[in-house]
């Protein structure tokens, strides 16, 4: 995520907490963040001790769910390249949902990996991005439980903070048609706002998602902005995390995230500097946008 400028799109949610239907794991989630940024992970970075752990748990979860997958055990291995240098192995987690009315797919993704330990300082990525995993485990949770009419996609990726190369690597081994993706939804840092705010990129190329955002955002206690996604006088967040790599494709995206702040990419972000009531509501409201697009997207 980069600084942003201010926006011109503000639309504002006002409706009270009681009228979410709650259809989110409120303690599920709060518990997986915890569990994904603790010290014992330390920081996920890609090929670490952490980030195998991080992996089996999201592995796990995913069995636990009676997802299927197109990777055995769910896992897609890649090689982590940088130029001409091999940087060792990456390790994506995939879960899939049949649809029930179409074989058209949703593709819900976040990173689990993060920056790691740099001596013994753990940069514990609490909000970048134990967040976005806590937040898609929850929701695969929920569209298993409530089968959607597209298939679902649910896409764990590492090595984003290597240069999106878990996302790279997917793109490149998609296991259908690119053609059959009709919208990508990606949460990148989702935890924290201190205006109260959860911003949505994707509108001004795939306008078809905009009403979707503004249903959920019409009953949300917090507000959403829609923009950054390089129109004139904004910032460009098109590619900035792993819905980019989509995007250059021509696939569809919505990429959910607030905007940097203090403890970006610091030690302190830190389970105890989430806001846990705007990341329970983020969560619900990123929820209803998919269920809203999959109940009308043809």
């Amino acid at each position: 995520m980069k600084t942003i400028v201010p926006l011109i799109l503000l639309f504002f949610g006002f409706g009270p907490l009681e009228v979410w239907s709650q259809k989110i794991d409120q303690q599920t989630l709060i518990e997986d963040i915890q569990y994904l940024s603790s010290d014992g992970l330390e920081g996920r970075a890609a090929m670490s001790e952490g980030n195998i752990k991080a992996g089996k748990f999201i592995a796990e979860r995913f069995k636990a769910l009676g997802l299927s997958s197109q990777f055995p055990g769910f896992v897609q291995k890649f090689r982590l390249e940088a130029g001409n240098q091999d940087l060792g192995q990456g390790t994506n987690f995939i879960g899939f949902i049949p649809g029930t009315v179409t074989d058209d797919i949703l593709v819900i993704m976040a990173h689990y990996d993060h920056l790691g330990k740099k001596g013994e300082v753990i940069f514990n990525g609490a909000d970048d991005n134990a967040s976005g995993t806590a937040a898609l485990l929850s929701i695969a949770a929920y569209l298993a439980e409530n089968p959607p009419n597209h298939s679902v996609m649910i896409v764990a990726c590492d090595a984003e903070e290597k240069g999106l190369l878990g996302a790279r690597a997917l793109v490149r081994d998609f296991p259908f048609p690119l053609e059959q993706v009709k919208a990508v939804i990606n949460m990148d840092m989702i935890s924290r706002s201190d205006d109260n705010t959860l911003y949505a990129v994707g509108t001004r190329f795939y306008p078809q998602f905009r009403s979707h955002l503004l249903d959920a955002a019409g009953n949300s206690p917090i507000r959403l902005v829609l923009g950054n996604d390089g129109a004139p006088g904004e910032k460009d967040w098109s590619k900035a995390s792993d819905h980019g790599p989509f995007h250059e494709r021509g696939v569809p995206f919505i990429y959910f995230g607030v905007e940097d702040h203090r403890d970006y990419h610091q030690p302190t972000d830190t389970f105890e500097n989430i806001q846990q009531d705007f990341f329970i509501q983020a969560s619900e409201m990123i929820l209803e946008t998919i269920i809203g697009i999959d109940q009308s997207i043809p």
